[in-house]
């Protein structure tokens, strides 16, 4: 099955769309960075807690509005016969509608974005940019459809990072209590304009369309489970981050955020490939090929798998040094850093699965989710009660809040794959004893590099090194022909 001619058009496809997001990656990562250096150094470390809850509300909010179009869009694309431009239409017009609603009520009721109270007038057009947030996603999932990635990697990682640590530089010296918050919004503006241009060439404006209440209220209960499914995936990256918020102080959660913020880089490699996957897995399924979508399945979930575990050691050995770059009062995130890199690691075979769940089993996979973030829930609140129980600070909470992260996801990449393995047919699997082998020369060149280096020469010189020692032994040992795709322009004969 795995050498037919139309399997091996959709690795191609897959693999096309991960390297050009691994790409994007690299961009999102030096423009993140120096975001990263800026707020917590300059604008302090309370100011980027108060800062990440605003945030968290407000992409809470964008995931609600998006009403699960970044997935359920490809299916409609995939199965309705009327134009594409009419698809996109009505899904912009329900995500617009809700994020008006939305934002309009954040900006007139701010207390939920700023529990602390603290917040000045600039602040609060913050809400606004759950408008372009939520519009984006819609826009880049219908060009996902016709595999143009690039247009992803333009907006999210090379526009949207960018102009938001410029933006936040020019704050300093404009309006200091408000630049990370406008920052953010100019960001997320940018990033919805370079979306729209490339969708009005690929699909055009909508001829001979209006919006009909009766079909919009359709879509909208169609979207509903899958719109669960996304809001609880992301839930899982930001309860931690919430519950951190209600029990403990702004440093401890602005410890927490650069972190996140850190490892959330190599996360981005998920989801990166989830606008190629969709289209390929829906095809599938309307073909009934059972058997190609269980192999994508295992091949994507190895990349993944393969590429975060590489990035996690690289940026996890030596932590101390990555989370001091941010500022002296960040160090003390370094164990969180550790479990939310291996929570990346753990959870990319829940997000390869889902990623056919939601078309195959969209309830099951729902209750699942649900399961998982109340696991998190329970798990998080022990872990920070143990904490402040044994006379532990801040920043030790937040690496529990981590470890239950980690896991949470862990148990949920179990579940998953099981559920989807009896539904295929196909066993679904993405561990391979490689990983451990590349991984041992790995951590014996970041401890080496730590004892041997100054902390500037560990990061500059070690981190290439780790990566470097890892990267051999998976591309000898590890990778197959067909893994080697990745990293190829043209699948052999």
């Amino acid at each position: 099955m795995s050498d037919s001619p139309a399997n091996q058009a959709d690795i191609k496809a897959l693999a096309k769309g991960g390297r050009t997001n691994f790409f994007g990656f690299l961009l999102r990562l030096l423009g993140t960075a120096p975001f990263l250096f800026i707020a917590g150094r300059l604008y302090g470390v309370e100011a980027l807690g108060v800062y990440a809850s605003a945030v968290l509300i407000a992409e809470l909010a964008a995931q609600l509005c998006g009403l699960g179009q970044r997935r359920g869009l490809a299916q409609r694309l995939a199965e309705e016969g009327r134009d594409p431009a009419h698809a996109v239409a009505d899904a912009l017009t329900l995500t617009l509608g809700l994020a008006l609603l939305v934002s309009t009520l954040l900006y007139l009721v701010p207390a939920p974005m700023f529990p602390s109270g603290k917040f000045s007038e600039l602040d609060r057009l913050l809400p606004f940019a759950i408008i372009p947030n939520a519009l984006t996603d819609v826009m880049l999932a219908a060009l996902a459809y016709g595999y143009n990635v690039g247009a992803t990697v333009r907006a999210r990682s090379l526009v949207e990072p960018w102009v938001q640590t410029l933006t936040a530089v020019a704050c300093l010296w404009l309006v200091p209590e408000a630049g990370l918050a406008l920052s953010y919004l100019v960001s997320k503006i940018a990033a919805s304009l370079f979306a729209f241009v490339p969708l009005l060439r690929t699909i055009g404006l909508p001829r001979k369309w209006s919006p009909e209440p009766t079909r919009l209220r359709k879509l909208a209960a169609q979207s509903a489970p899958l719109a669960g499914a996304d809001l609880v995936e992301w839930g899982s990256r930001r309860l931690d981050l919430a519950i951190l918020g209600f029990l403990t102080t702004p440093t401890a959660v602005g410890v927490y955020f650069a972190a996140q913020q850190v490892a959330s880089l190599p996360q981005k490699l998920k989801t990166s490939f989830e606008p190629i996957l969709g289209p390929v897995i829906t095809r599938n399924i309307k073909e009934g090929n059972y058997a190609a979508i269980a192999h994508q399945v295992c091949q994507v979930g190895f990349w993944i798998v393969a590429v975060q575990a590489g990035i996690a050691l690289a940026l996890g050995i030596p932590g101390p040094d990555v989370m001091g770059l941010i500022g002296k009062d960040f160090i003390g995130g370094t164990g969180a850093l550790g479990f939310l890199l291996a929570a990346e690691v753990v959870a990319a075979t829940a997000v390869v699965s889902e990623a056919a769940l939601v078309y195959l089993a969209r309830v099951p996979n729902l209750l699942i989710s649900l399961g998982t973030i109340s696991l998190q829930a329970v798990l998080t609140f022990a872990g920070i009660e143990a904490v402040t129980q044994f006379g532990y600070n801040d920043k030790f909470s937040a690496a529990a809040a981590a470890g239950s992260l980690a896991l949470s996801l862990g148990v949920a990449s179990l579940l998953k794959s099981r559920l989807l393995g009896r539904i295929l047919g196909h066993s679904i699997n993405n561990w391979r004893w490689p990983l451990v082998w590349a991984a041992a020369p790995a951590v014996v060149v970041g401890w080496a590099t730590q004892r041997l280096l100054p902390h500037w020469a560990s990061l500059v010189f070690g981190i290439p090194a780790i990566l470097l020692a890892y990267g051999f032994v998976i591309w000898h040992k590890g990778f197959g022909p067909e893994d080697r795709v990745l990293f190829r322009r043209n699948v052999g004969a």
